[in-house]
């Protein structure tokens, strides 16, 4: 019976946790909005010692913030001014805090005014505000320093000039001397914006050097072999109300002969540093009289390789390396070792396949060439008609280059029978086969450049995006000048006013006091269309 009484209350049970499924079925169909998105960047409410103190004398620096922040790109973004050495340790590095800490280990000069110019880094935990340009200064002297210098840095190439790019005074003082760039930390630093423009600030009176660095490594350093320098070369005066403008360029890299090594038998390489143009290399040994040698340069790497016959028997030999320019002059012995043969001789082509009809037929080996038979070579059309040519040898870069006349979207075969290629030790190639193609012109475009109030010599270059160089020209005089088959594309166009006629860009030389040689970009990207023929006016200032 007691069962029986309890039945109805189940049924009820049921009913009301159906009920109670229904209603949070349909309370849970919505997804909380959790409030608006918070905007605000995180604010200061505390620096231990205040900001801008002067008589400053402790060796740490608390900044408080109204909520967790984070350093995001720290060593990318903060700038210490003068910088120190060793550097400082700054927390939190990858996690939040309230706080920002900055431990001091160097020991402060008397009577500066230092700055921590935090950039953007500064973000808050949750929503990444940033806190930007947030700049902590303070002074070891009684007053802080408030003068600044201002400018904008260009590059003597590139159309638009890398980012990051730091710009630093030198203190000019009675032991100055113009090498201090490349061994000392400078007095202040700045860093370019966006926009290419600097402000280094709280600068004391006094009379500077100004340069400009595009560093691979930040330590505010020149580095030859891997920075570009700007400077200013008229020691500026600090207060100025000059703006002043510097323009970066990679220097050339000053001759250095490295070393010599046996690669294979009868051949050594002679590395270097900088420009191999000048370099001489003599063998001193005494030579049979059949002795003979060929000096190329090693595609892609700076060295020279000095090929010989035939062998000589001794254990070693003896060279003598010199450069004129830098008053070089080396002894070098190579000592003879058992070594790996000359590689059997090979060909490869240098360039394309498509062949612009303006383009001759190149192809580079891996050993040098001593002769060329012409009467073993053979290009033909697809109609089989004999085609002439001529041949020429680069000997220096190993390329052998023919040039024949061509028609527009037409295939051509290239045939060389064993012996057309002679090599320095007298082998010979196999037979060689290759199959090229030009296009219909219709598939380039052309340009005519009209260069207005122009000085001339001048190198005209048009370049891709990235600052390579797609095709030049050099113009003498104020006529048209005309770029025939270009590749469809977009370019700038960069004048160089070749101020020395020498026909090539001459960069700049810090310790010469030379600046590069000036260039000019139209202001505009053109773009090149095929089958277009574009007429292009460009007045200089």
């Amino acid at each position: 019976m007691e069962i029986l009484k309890l039945m109805p209350n189940l049924g009820f049970i049921r009913r009301l946790f159906f009920f109670c499924l229904i209603s949070f079925g349909c309370a849970n169909r919505g997804t909380p909005t959790g409030g608006d998105k918070d905007e605000t960047p995180p604010k200061i409410i505390k620096t231990i010692p205040e900001n801008f103190t002067t008589g400053f004398s402790s060796d740490e620096i608390e900044i408080f913030f109204d909520e967790y922040i984070k350093l995001k790109n720290l060593q990318k973004q903060l700038i210490i001014s003068p910088p120190m050495d060793p550097q400082p340790e700054i927390t939190p590095m990858g996690s939040a805090s309230k706080r920002i800490r900055i431990r001091i280990f160097d020991t402060l000069q008397p009577n500066t005014t230092y700055s921590f110019n935090f950039g953007e880094s500064i973000e808050d935990n949750n929503e990444g505000n940033s806190y930007p340009f947030f700049k902590y200064v303070f002074s070891t002297g009684n007053y802080i320093d408030s003068l600044s210098v201002e400018g904008i840095v260009k590059d003597a190439l590139l159309k638009i000039p890398e980012d990051q790019i730091s710009v630093i005074l030198y203190e000019v003082s009675a032991t100055f001397n113009d090498s201090v760039v490349y061994r000392e930390k400078p007095k202040y630093i700045g860093v370019t914006d966006s926009l290419s423009n600097f402000r280094i600030g709280n600068v004391k009176e006094g009379k500077y050097l100004l340069l400009a660095l595009k560093e691979q490594n930040s330590n505010y350093t020149y580095q030859q072999k891997t920075d570009k320098i700007a400077f200013r070369k008229q020691i500026i005066t600090v207060p100025s109300d000059t703006a002043y403008v510097l323009n970066l360029f990679k220097e050339e890299i000053d001759f250095k002969f490295v070393r010599a090594k046996l690669i294979a038998q009868n051949k050594i390489a002679f590395g270097y540093e900088g420009s191999g143009d000048k370099m001489r290399i003599k063998l001193i040994t005494e030579t049979p009289q059949n002795f003979d040698y060929v000096i190329t340069k090693e595609a892609d790497k700076d060295s020279l390789n000095f090929w010989y016959k035939p062998n000589i028997e001794t254990d070693s030999l003896v060279f003598e390396v010199s450069q004129s320019q830098f008053g070089l002059r080396d002894t070098v012995v190579i000592k003879k070792r058992k070594a790996n043969p000359i590689d059997s001789l090979a060909f490869k082509i240098s360039g394309s396949k498509i062949l612009k009809l303006k383009d001759a037929f190149k192809l580079s080996s891996n050993t040098p060439i001593q002769n060329i038979d012409r009467s073993k070579i053979f290009i033909r059309d697809v109609d089989s008609v004999a085609i002439p040519f001529e041949t020429n040898y680069d000997s220096l870069n190993m390329i052998s280059i023919i040039n024949f006349s061509k028609l527009e979207n037409t295939q051509y075969n290239v045939e060389m029978l064993p012996g057309a290629f002679t090599d320095f030790y007298g082998v010979q190639n196999d037979t060689l086969s290759y199959k090229l193609n030009t296009k219909e012109l219709s598939q380039y475009g052309n340009l005519r450049l009209n260069i207005r109030n122009a000085t001339f010599p001048l190198l005209v270059q048009l370049v891709n995006t990235n600052g390579a160089v797609a095709e030049a020209r050099y113009l003498a005089s104020a006529i048209p000048l005309d770029f025939n088959q270009v590749t469809p594309g977009k370019y700038f166009i960069r004048v160089i006013f070749d101020a020395n006629a020498n026909s090539v860009y001459d960069t700049g030389n810090y310790m010469l006091g030379q600046q590069p040689e000036r260039v000019s970009y139209y202001p505009d990207e053109i773009e090149i269309r095929a089958g277009w023929d574009l007429i292009q006016e460009f007045i200089l200032n």
